[in-house]
């Protein structure tokens, strides 16, 4: 189910705001011709981890009011502690004896009960020179799966597809990205809770990791040195972020805040090259609504020591000009890759 395709709707429902998306696919590419985004209700949320489904069903279905699609398949990314995606390894066989396989070596690598996840997994490299099969392996708790299926389908979608963000988020970039396939790149999503963190050689994922790092982290130091409440603390950092007056002091605290945010970001870096010995990552392209945060794309550039620079969704995918204009994809562009992304299962991307 989670690489199967099909003409969809793109849902992303995120800890800070919830997309939907339609795209329109001809010969000439991939047009956007419809897009609504609405934030998350508080109440939902509660360590990073949904708590309350009702609230986010009223916001989807606000959402499906707005962009009025025929549409009633969606394709819903999942994300989080409870999604894990492992690159492994295991010996040839017969493609008809892998499931079994996948499952013995989930037991090993997956910190949950077996029983507990729905598993899948993709093949990397098959090529006849090796001995081994290189697999991508994805494990997804039950529990998280449920709330996912009930929301969208109390909302009155139906849930045909289900895909992991940081998936979403590759098959976004390779959409509007030429790559070679010896280019090895990192794509940052930066969300208010979490960050997709994935690299691709080529056109191949090879590893993709939910950081429990966002653009909160910020939110929550403005607010500890100003002494003021979160909801003061967010409108601050906003303001910032859209290149408003604020105190001197915020800027600091923002500052000082990027030093935290990339040494989790370096952290699952040095791992990446720690266990995919002989690959180094050359460049890393940022988006998520906390890549705005004033400084940082520039700070991380030499905090990692390589070129970090925006991830544009709409380098090669185009927009109903009837229906948006420029402005009004700029405003989005940073929240957007995601969920065009699952939009784009209906062209069949693996």
């Amino acid at each position: 189910m989670l690489f199967r395709n099909k003409k969809v709707l793109g849902l992303d429902i995120g800890t800070s705001s919830i997309k939907l998306v339609e795209l329109d696919v001809k010969k000439t590419g991939v047009v956007l011709n419809r897009f609504a985004m609405l934030q998350t209700p508080d109440i939902s949320m509660a360590g990073g981890e949904i708590v309350d489904l009702q609230p986010i069903v009223s916001v989807v279905q606000r959402l499906i009011q707005e962009v009025k699609s025929n549409r009633k398949n969606a394709c819903v990314g999942l994300w989080g502690s409870s999604v894990i995606v492992k690159k492994i390894s295991i010996p040839k066989m017969d493609l008809k004896l892998v499931p079994d396989q996948v499952r013995w070596e989930a037991e090993q690598y997956i910190p949950f009960d077996i029983s507990d996840v729905n598993l899948d997994y993709s093949i990397l490299d098959s090529s006849k020179e090796s001995d081994v099969l290189e697999l991508l392996l994805v494990a997804a708790r039950h529990e998280q799966i449920l709330k996912f299926v009930e929301i969208t389908e109390s909302s009155g979608l139906n849930c045909s597809h289900l895909d992991i963000n940081g998936f979403a988020l590759a098959n976004c970039f390779l959409k509007n990205y030429s790559v070679q396939s010896e280019d090895v790149v990192a794509v940052l999503n930066i969300g208010a809770q979490y960050t997709n963190f994935i690299v691709l050689k080529g056109k191949n994922l090879i590893f993709c990791r939910d950081i429990p790092v966002g653009g909160v982290i910020y939110t929550a130091d403005v607010q500890k040195t100003m002494g003021i409440s979160l909801p003061e603390a967010e409108s601050l950092k906003l303001s910032a972020s859209s290149q408003e007056a604020v105190p001197e002091e915020v800027a600091q605290v923002i500052q000082s805040s990027h030093e935290i945010f990339c040494d989790e970001i370096q952290g699952s870096l040095d791992f990446f090259h720690n266990t995919t010995p002989g690959t180094t990552v050359s460049k890393c392209y940022v988006t998520g609504g906390g890549s705005r945060t004033p400084g940082l794309i520039e700070y991380m550039s030499q905090a990692l020591q390589m070129p970090c620079e925006p991830l544009n969704p709409f380098a090669k995918i185009k927009y109903n000009e009837k229906v948006f204009n420029s402005e009004y994809i700029d405003q989005i562009s940073d929240f957007a890759p995601v969920v065009l992304g699952l939009g784009l299962r209906s062209v069949g991307d693996e």
